[in-house]
């Protein structure tokens, strides 16, 4: 099993999400960071993995019984005992040791997971936990000090390591790459031309209303509402990284917590930069750069095809 020591800010039980819920109005609800979550699988050579996502310092975890752990995510200082160990790597654990994360150096959510399995009830094929509903994850709630987590049998995985090629730089400035939004006829065009140039002058602060919902920004100019035009719309659809812009101008970007809104959608993130989300800190500096579908496309097709690990021979496992 493993004993929750400390869960630091915020953690929970995430995987891949609830795919095609949508329609029923039930969120992803998976791991903010699919590119850190893709890599957990790959490391753990699982692609059904129930991962811990954690935020802020001091998290920590004791475990009594040995197997294979993997961390990525944000970029961290983490120790078993007294020993440092790598962020974006799987490492061997030994009964009773405590691995812990001391210092946040870039990013904000890390993920855990493990060779053993995590013993939990599935909801709609999914382990990731949805905080509204309090289903799924973790009795349906964010871990807490003391908690238990069973664990499965363990599975032969050798230690590997992804790459520093593949590993993505998580420092601020961050510049998003988005596609034109449904509703983005809404707002001025010379609004919309500053809005979709990142060196333009619609740059923007993360503010403290930032969480699994969404990411509010503020500090940069509003977007300006044609005349006659409504400033909500009937309530539509969002994808994940769609942005959103409510009366007051200044964008909303929704995660993976939300199926529908009522707010004009006037960019969505492209599936690339949809990992970066994860990440994006009170105080960091956002832009944003329109590009085209192809590119879209394109950008994903080369993060994907980026992700490589690397075995370390002769390891103990």
């Amino acid at each position: 099993m493993i004993e929750v020591i400390n869960p630091g800010l915020f953690s929970l039980i995430v995987d891949g999400g609830r795919q095609g819920r949508g329609a029923l109005g039930v969120p992803l609800s998976s791991a903010l960071d699919g590119y850190a979550y893709r890599a957990l699988s790959m490391l753990l050579k699982n692609d059904r993995l129930a991962a811990i996502e954690a935020m802020g310092p001091n998290f920590a975890v004791r475990f009594s019984a040995p197997l294979v752990c993997a961390l990525t995510g944000a970029r961290v200082r983490a120790f078993l005992d007294d020993d440092p160990v790598a962020d974006w790597s799987s490492f061997p654990v030994r009964t009773g040791q405590t691995l812990r994360v001391r210092q946040i150096l870039q990013g904000a959510r890390y993920y855990l997971a493990f060779s053993r399995p995590l013993v939990l009830d599935e909801f709609m094929a999914s382990f990731s936990t949805n905080l509204d509903a309090r289903f799924g994850g973790y009795q349906g709630r964010p871990l807490a000090k003391g908690d238990i987590i069973e664990t499965g049998e363990d599975r032969d995985v050798p230690p590997a390591f992804v790459v520093p090629s593949s590993i993505p730089d998580l420092t601020p400035p961050h510049r998003l790459r988005v596609l034109v939004g449904p509703e983005a006829d809404h707002f001025s065009e010379e609004d919309l031309a500053g809005f979709f140039s990142a060196d333009g002058p619609f740059r923007y602060r993360v503010s403290r209303s930032a969480n699994r919902v969404g990411i509010r920004l503020e500090g940069g100019p509003p977007l300006t509402f044609r005349d006659g035009v409504p400033r909500s719309i009937v309530s539509e659809p969002l994808l994940p990284g769609t942005v959103q812009v409510p009366g007051d101008g200044l964008p909303i970007i929704v995660l993976y917590e939300r199926t529908i809104g009522g707010y004009a959608r006037a960019a969505v993130v492209c599936r690339a930069d949809l990992p970066l989300l994860a990440h994006l800190r009170p105080g960091d500096a956002v832009s944003f750069m329109k590009i085209s579908e192809e590119e879209a496309r394109l950008d994903h097709e080369e993060a994907v095809g980026a992700l490589k690990i690397q075995e370390i021979e002769g390891a103990d496992h």
